[in-house]
């Protein structure tokens, strides 16, 4: 009998407990419910991995959370990131202590061109935080155009690109990256770019370029873009919107201006930002497109020749002379592989160490001899603080880190991957007060979602995923700099993937519960 009454207790418990209302609750929070409405005070309640009620919330729960005086928006969803080594640091820890819930990988041209693998294979990673991505352009370029890449591809080749945009886009991908700075893309002609768009367009994707010059020359990059967007009718997205370089800075305005009056003739053109004011990417890019085409024995050949070598000098000095620069002080090596001991130091600094010497000739030279050991990524101290305010303030800028997963004390990377989102919430909204906090929470939330078409993300409503953040104003700060930048961003004390809590009271859990995001 005995047994049989704690048989019945216990199955009365199980029911109990099946029966809450909710299986998390929120009280207390101040919501930015990601809208870019006022700030109201409420609960939110969390139900089989979605939000069911947002206000003023009664019932039993699983679990709570008590956010008083505290700021619940939705998870911010990053535009642009470099992520396609998710699966290896599937926690993805740098992008939850900013309040990253969401993730959009493939930027540049560079992506995964197996896009269903790649999903497959952060399904069974287990990953943290939610996965979208691109396909790369320059990544369809090199499967597509057998290696070389000085022309256009001829119609087969083309009818290859197209196939594997096509296959992308029916696998899940949002839409079509380039990196037109970067070969094999820097090659290709506006023709190519269109057709290419044409393809992601089929799907209602996006068109995401890093343009072809973020310099002096920036006008002819917009009419480029301006272009495929009208002839491919696609959506358009400027990536890292920026102007590197002296000659360029003060010119922020005019670009927003001609990126509104793309708009206003009924284009849908939006742009994301990082704030910061260093850029990151190889230290390849000081050299000429024209010393980089092919395979690395292509590369060796042309300095062995010192004919072909003087152009290459020659080129190189073009560039300083049109982004107005004396030397190469400004670029930073974050990561080289050959020789690590070189990670933190200036090219000055790297040339004396090397060289012996820090002249612009050794500065040159070391530059050369460093990408025929393999090369290295840098970070470049290119823009102005002005002109990066001046896009921030705009209403269609969304906040994207241009990062990756990173570990702790691996090599010297930018700041931005640990303290993107921070930083907007620190510096340009408590302290400098250029952006609201609702106004911030919805460049970082709803706009990113309905560019990218992520169904039901980015708001705190009924019916959507429940990917929030609970954050504390007064507090949250980037601690993450160039010169150290190994530090998680501070501030974000409840991260939240599908209704999984993935942070706890500032502590990591096992829980693992993002996964990849299909194009719908």
């Amino acid at each position: 009998m005995k047994s049989r009454q704690l048989l019945i207790a216990a199955l009365l418990l199980a029911q109990t407990a099946s029966a809450a209302d909710f299986d998390l609750l929120i009280t207390n929070a101040l919501i930015a419910d990601g809208s870019g409405a006022p700030l109201v005070t409420g609960s939110i309640a969390v139900k089989g991995g979605k939000i069911v009620a947002v206000g003023q919330i009664e019932g039993t729960t699983d679990q709570i959370i008590d956010a008083r005086g505290k700021v619940a928006a939705p998870g911010f969803i990053d535009v642009h990131t470099h992520s396609e080594d998710i699966c290896l640091i599937p926690a993805a820890e740098n992008f939850l202590r900013m309040g990253v819930t969401t993730i959009i990988t493939g930027n540049c041209g560079h992506s995964r061109t197996d896009v269903a693998k790649f999903f497959a294979e952060i399904e069974e990673s287990k990953v943290t935080l939610n996965v979208a991505t691109l396909i790369g352009h320059g990544s369809v370029r090199e499967q597509g155009m057998s290696g070389s890449f000085i022309r256009a591809p001829n119609a087969e080749q083309l009818a290859v690109m197209k196939g594997l945009v096509d296959q992308a886009m029916k696998d899940g991908a949002v839409g079509l990256s380039t990196g037109l700075i970067y070969v094999p893309g820097s090659f290709a002609k506006t023709e190519e770019l269109i057709e290419l768009a044409k393809s992601a367009a089929a799907h209602d994707g996006i068109y995401v370029s890093h343009m072809r010059y973020e310099t002096v020359r920036i006008f002819d990059a917009l009419d480029e873009i301006i272009r495929i967007a009208k002839e491919a009718k696609i959506r358009a997205e400027v990536s890292h919107i920026k102007l590197s370089g002296p000659t360029a800075w003060g010119k922020a305005a005019t670009v927003l201006a001609v990126l509104d009056k793309a708009r206003a003739e009924g284009l849908q053109i939006t742009h994301d930002q990082y704030a910061y004011t260093a850029s990151s990417t190889g230290l390849r890019q000081t050299l000429p497109d024209s010393a980089l085409e092919g395979e690395r024995e292509d590369y060796l050949a042309r300095i062995a020749d010192p004919k072909q070598k003087a152009e290459i000098i020659a080129k190189m000095a073009e560039m300083r002379t049109r982004q107005g620069r004396k030397d190469y002080s400004y670029a930073v090596i974050a990561r080289c592989k050959a020789d690590p001991t070189l990670n933190g130091k200036t090219i000055p600094e790297a040339a004396k160490m090397k060289r012996g010497s820090d002249t612009l000739d050794d500065q040159i030279e070391f530059i050369l001899d460093l990408e025929a050991q393999g090369g290295a990524s840098a970070i470049f101290h290119g823009m102005n603080e002005d002109d990066l305010q001046t896009f921030l303030e705009h209403p269609l800028t969304m906040i994207a880190s241009d990062g990756g997963p990173r570990r702790l004390g691996e090599d010297m990377p930018h700041p931005r991957s640990y303290g993107n989102n921070a930083r907007v919430l620190g510096r340009y909204v408590r302290e400098l007060k250029l952006l609201s906090i609702e106004e911030a929470v919805r460049r970082m939330t709803s706009l990113p979602a309905q560019t990218f078409r992520l169904k039901d993300r980015g708001q705190l409503k009924a019916g959507a995923f429940a990917d929030i953040v609970i954050f504390d104003p007064a507090k949250v700060t980037d601690p993450s700099t160039f010169n150290d930048p190994h530090h998680h961003a501070e501030g974000f004390s409840e991260v939240i993937v599908n209704g999984g809590v993935v942070i706890r009271d500032g502590k990591l859990t096992e829980v693992r519960s993002g996964g990849p995001l299909r194009l719908k």
